[in-house]
């Protein structure tokens, strides 16, 4: 390529994004004023599913519009992710910070930080009713069937999948395929949070994006895990031994391929027991416990975890920038 059309270097656009995201998060007057990727991408999602998935087609053709939906949305949010990073190049040097602006808001560690520290304050300040409120920001259960253990130990789990799927992919993807790379990847976890449950309406219109959503959280997961049971090493009470030893008995039973990993490793770490029986709406899910630990998690638990979330960020950056080195010297 020439100078004029080389995209900045995706590790050094990583490191750079991590930590300008850590700093300042995504500012709330930018998404009052222009929303955020994740709502534009929401919105062409939206707008396919009235367009295209028709309640009268047949399973068959359902699954075929989803899938034509899918390819949709990544050729549009990957031209425009790599028009983007070709303009940011065009600028030599100088277009590395628009770029590594325009990546960050593609992780979101503070705010999930953020949002789960609220449901131990909340908890804390205004007891279970307020906690139930903070908590149902963030999961998808109903709040109204959880008392103060499930309570917390959604909050937990929450912030153990969505370091996986919400910072430690995006990093991935970012890593791997600078701007377009991550923008792909956040194309694919918005369409199937929005379109990849397993409903009358979406069970085939969701196919496409549930499948590809598992694919390419696969290596992050795993990662994710790793981080987990490294951070637990530098933490004083938490049990990297136990992280590692929920994630090989327990991981593969949880019924989701990629949230069993980083959910075996926080519980592993804590001495809890998270996932298990749970209810979504009116509808109870069974699934495997993970971890052996206990199960009345408390708000000092969810701190607990948060001190392990931040150090595993931490080792993510650390670990991204000793990558950006190796790459500059080799």
């Amino acid at each position: 390529m020439t100078a004029l059309t080389h995209p900045p270097d995706s590790l050094v656009l990583l490191v750079l994004a991590l930590a300008i995201e850590a700093a300042l998060g995504y500012p709330d007057r930018l998404y009052r004023l222009a929303g955020h990727p994740v709502t534009w991408i929401g919105g062409l999602i939206a707008a396919l599913d009235r367009g295209l998935n028709r309640e009268g087609e047949s399973p068959r053709r359902r699954r075929a519009a989803g899938v034509l939906a899918l390819l949709l949305v990544l050729a549009a949010t990957g031209l425009a992710a790599l028009a983007l990073s070709l303009a940011c190049g065009a600028l030599g040097g100088a277009g590395l910070v628009p770029c590594a602006l325009l990546a960050a808001s593609l992780p979101a560690q503070r705010s999930l930080h953020d949002h789960v520290a609220r449901v131990a304050a909340d908890l804390r300040r205004d007891g279970l009713a307020g906690g139930r409120r903070a908590v149902a920001m963030i999961v998808g259960r109903n709040p109204e069937t959880l008392d103060e253990a499930a309570l917390c130990r959604a909050a937990i789990e929450s912030l153990s999948e969505n370091f996986s799927d919400g910072i430690v992919a995006p990093a991935v993807w970012l890593g791997a395929g600078g701007l377009p790379g991550g923008a792909l990847y956040k194309a694919i976890n918005t369409a199937d949070s929005m379109i990849g449950h397993r409903t009358p309406r979406h069970e085939a219109f969701g196919w496409a994006a549930a499948r590809l959503d598992d694919l390419v959280n696969l290596p992050a997961s795993r990662l994710t895990a790793g981080l987990i049971v490294a951070a637990a090493a530098l933490t004083r009470g938490a049990s990297a031994r136990g992280a590692l030893a929920a994630v090989r008995r327990d991981a593969g039973r949880h019924r989701s391929p990629n949230a069993g990993w980083p959910e075996a490793a926080m519980a592993g770490a804590l001495g809890l027991r998270l996932a298990g029986p749970r209810v979504y709406g009116a509808t109870r899910v069974e699934d495997a416990w993970m971890g052996s630990g206990r199960a009345e998690a408390t708000a000092d638990d969810i701190a607990r975890a948060l001190v392990l979330y931040r150090r595993a960020c931490l080792l993510l950056w650390g670990l991204a920038a000793g990558l950006a080195g190796i790459a500059a010297l080799i």
